[in-house]
Parts: C-alpha cells; sequence; structure tokens
C-alpha cells in the first residue's frame, strides 16, 4: 500500500470523502425518484395509470438492460485508464439525466435520459474498485461498510427530500439532484486524485473481456469467486423485492397510510445506518469477513421471514433491526472478493458485478410483481399475500448454504499478479 498512499499523499481522506459523496448521491437520486418519478410520467401519460405503469416497466428494464452491457465495459476501461476518468463519466451521465428528467417535454426524451444513466452508471462499482486501490485488504469490509452507510442515507432521506421538493414543483427534485450531481462532478475534475498509478493499469484492452459472457471468465479465474458471485446475484435478487411491492404490500395487508409507510421506510435507513457505521468494523475484526457475510445472509433471510409471515402490521417492525443486520452483506462479500483478484483486476471484478446486478434487475420486478398479484387474486385460497417476500427470503437462505459451503475465509499472503 506504500505506492498507493504515496500517490494520493495528504488528499487520501478528501479523495475517500468524495467516493462516500459520490455514492450518496446515486442513491439519494434514486430514492428521491421512488415518489417522483412515477408522477411525473403519469402525468406524462395523460393521467392514464394503466400507460404509466407500462412505461415504469419500460424504464426499469431498460436501466438494467443497460447496466448489463456497460458495467463491464466501464470496469475495463477503468482498469486501463484510471478510476478518476470512469467515475467522472459516471456522475456527468448521472446529472445528465437529471436534467433530461427536470426538462424532457415527452415520455420519449424522459426514456432517453434513462438509457444515459443506465449506460454510465458504474460510479458505485468503479467507487468500489477506488477504494479496493487504496484501502489495505484487511481494512477493506469496514470501508465498504462506509460505502453501504451512503445507501442507508440515501433511502432513509432521499424519499423524503424528493417529496418535499415535488410539492414546490414536479421538476424541482430532478433540477437539485442535477446541481448536485455536476457540482460533484466539478470537485473530482479539480480535486480528485487517481488511486491506480499507471504501473497497476492493464496494458490494453481485451474487449472480450468487456462483454458481460466475457466478464465471467474473471469470476472463473480464481477459486471461489464464482461463487461468491452467485452469492452476491442471489442477495441483489432478494432484496429488490421491497421496492417493488413494498407499498402495495403493507396498504394491502396491513391497511398502512403513505405517513406510516415513509416512518417505516426511515427506520429501516436508520437502522441501516448503524449497523454500517457503528457495528461492521467491530464485528468483521471479531468474526472476519466470512463471519460477516454469513450473519447478514442468515439475518435477512429470518427478516424476509418475518415481513412475510406477519399478520399484523406491529409484528412486521419486529423484522425491521433484523432485517437491518443485511448490512453485513455487501461489506463482508466485498472484502472477500477484492481479495482474490489483482489491482489491475478490480474494475473489472466491479464491473462484472454490475452486470450480475442489471440481470437482478431485469428479473426481479416480474419475479416479485407478478407473484403478488397472483397471491392477492388467489387470496382466498392461499391466504399469503406475502408470498413475494418469502420468495426473497428464500433467495438469502440459498445464498447463506453456498456462502457456508464456499465462502472461505482469506489466508496471508500476496494478491493474484
Amino acid at each position: 500500500m506504500t505506492e498507493q498512499n504515496s500517490l494520493l499523499g495528504g488528499r487520501r481522506k478528501a479523495a475517500v470523502g468524495f467516493i462516500f459523496v459520490t455514492a450518496l448521491i446515486d442513491v439519494m437520486a434514486l430514492g428521491i425518484m421512488i415518489p417522483v418519478l412515477p408522477t411525473l410520467v403519469k402525468q406524462m401519460a395523460g393521467g392514464d395509470t394503466s400507460v404509466a405503469a407500462e412505461w415504469n416497466v419500460v424504464f426499469s428494464t431498460t436501466f438494467g438492460v443497460m447496466q448489463f452491457i456497460c458495467s463491464p465495459i466501464m470496469g475495463l476501461l477503468s482498469d486501463r485508464f484510471g478510476r478518476r476518468p470512469v467515475l467522472l463519466t459516471s456522475i456527468f451521465g448521472l446529472g445528465l439525466d437529471f436534467l433530461f428528467m427536470a426538462f424532457a417535454p415527452n415520455l420519449r426524451w424522459l426514456y432517453a435520459g434513462r438509457i444515459i444513466n443506465g449506460a454510465t452508471a458504474a460510479s458505485i462499482g468503479t467507487a468500489n474498485a477506488y477504494i479496493a486501490d487504496i484501502t489495505a485488504p484487511e481494512n477493506r469490509a469496514t470501508a465498504f461498510g462506509v460505502m453501504g452507510a451512503a445507501f442507508g442515507v440515501g433511502f432513509t432521506f432521499g424519499p423524503a427530500l424528493g417529496g418535499l421538493l415535488a410539492e414546490v414543483d414536479i421538476r424541482l427534485p430532478f433540477l437539485v439532484c442535477a446541481g448536485l450531481a455536476l457540482s460533484n462532478w466539478l470537485y473530482g475534475y479539480f480535486i480528485l486524485p487517481e488511486s491506480l498509478p499507471p504501473e497497476r493499469r492493464t496494458k490494453s484492452l481485451d474487449w472480450k473481456r468487456a462483454n458481460p459472457l466475457g466478464s465471467l471468465k474473471l469470476l472463473r479465474s480464481q477459486p471461489g469467486l464464482l461463487s461468491l458471485a452467485s452469492i452476491g446475484f442471489l442477495y441483489q435478487m432478494g432484496y429488490v423485492v421491497l421496492p417493488v411491492i413494498f407499498v402495495l404490500y403493507t396498504s394491502h395487508r396491513y391497511g398502512w397510510t403513505p405517513a406510516t409507510m415513509g416512518l417505516t421506510m426511515m427506520a429501516t435507513g436508520i437502522s441501516n445506518i448503524v449497523v454500517q457505521m457503528l457495528l461492521i468494523g467491530p464485528v468483521v475484526k471479531r468474526v472476519g469477513e466470512r463471519g460477516a457475510l454469513l450473519l447478514g445472509l442468515g439475518s435477512g433471510c429470518v427478516g424476509f421471514a418475518v415481513y412475510g409471515l406477519a399478520t399484523e402490521g406491529w409484528i412486521y417492525l419486529l423484522g425491521v433491526p433484523l432485517f437491518a443486520l443485511t448490512g453485513f452483506v455487501q461489506p463482508g462479500l466485498q472484502g472477500l472478493m477484492t481479495r482474490k483478484v489483482a489491482p489491475s483486476e478490480q474494475g473489472q471484478l466491479q464491473g462484472a458485478n454490475g452486470a450480475i446486478g442489471g440481470v437482478a434487475g431485469i428479473l426481479a420486478p416480474s419475479i416479485f410483481g407478478l407473484s403478488f398479484a397472483w397471491a392477492v387474486r388467489n387470496d382466498d385460497v392461499i391466504h399469503q399475500p406475502g408470498l413475494p417476500v418469502l420468495i426473497a427470503a428464500l433467495f438469502l437462505g440459498a445464498g447463506f448454504l453456498i456462502a457456508l459451503r464456499h465462502a472461505k475465509s482469506p489466508e496471508p499472503g500476496p494478491l493474484p499478479a
């Protein structure tokens, strides 16, 4: 790590702060869109709810497809040319996407913005590669926990901010986010140092490894890496269930109002922040990255089971602190995965992870949305509207079993060359 520390010098803390803010703005953007984007789409669809729902499916699927295709490319580019230019491109794409949303005269223009953002949505993956560059392997899980805290903050306050700004004007949330993203881009352009020195970069671009299927070769290159990637896929598949059906499920089963839903989302977000900021470091030090991964997957499986089986709202709330322990999954998983590849392959690894996330983003909404619709339609027979949440519990349970068998504690020694 001496070369990297010497490269970053006194600006290392500023670099980590920038990476945190980048992740925070990305997630805030997603959070803000939860209450605002469907409303804007409905307005543009002439108030037709069914047409708006169809467009929202198109938007979500397109974003997942673009992420699946482009994440490996952005990861490969970051290994060849450095993290900084890829991060700046991604952040600029996010700002441009929000400007499209703010001024789009029709749904086609809005759709163009989603294509741009999906194509450049590599900032989180590249940020993870940046963290791997500047952090010693034994400290990465804690660093990734700080990144996870950005997710907690973003999803806690993003929807509330979006709702408040939308009360003034439906386009205002997008203008505010565009301003934040482009200000972040300016800061990165003038301040952010490069984390990957030239001698650690790949010497040429192998475009066979830039396609989503080619990126899987990296996951097969080291023992256990593909198993860890499959755990990540199952985790992301399960995690999608709440954004997809939370509002419909809690209003149908418990009669919750939007205010109650908002408070529950805030409680979930705050619990997640507490786990990420206060518990990950001590827990990883005590049980290791493998132990943290198993704790997160097991707790998430049980938490989803509580959510899916709860017949009363107060029982659902009992699962919130338990489900917050899923915050251990990504730091433990990323810590284990980044140890298995060389510094020049960290971007490609995160690109492969982004492609896997894109597949989950394509498949999971249909699985959970359709299973919820079927469960509600046949409620007099099965009496289980929580079916999609129980399916999510099975995804995390399967991930736990794979981790139990294949996630190995790291052995001391040099990184792969």
